[in-house]
């Protein structure tokens, strides 16, 4: 008789999807807050700082669409 296992809970890929694309909006963000930042001639602690915000923004953007999307095929 065949042992059946289940899959990932609905919740649990919900917290993948977020994940991964929080990865992604993550480094996206480096990449061209990075651009622009220093295309606006920032240096130093304001680059960093620039740079940060504009990466945690996209993660937070793309992570949120990214679970959402992934609730919807739950």
């Amino acid at each position: 008789m065949p042992v059946y296992q289940s899959g990932p809970s609905c919740f649990d890929r919900i917290k993948l999807g977020f994940t991964i694309g929080f990865c992604v909006g993550i480094a996206s963000g480096a990449l061209f807050g990075g651009f622009s930042a220093l295309r606006y001639g920032m240096r130093g602690r304001e680059l960093v700082q620039s740079v940060g915000k504009v990466m945690l923004q996209g993660g937070g953007t793309f992570g949120t669409f990214m679970a959402i999307g992934t609730g919807i095929r739950c």
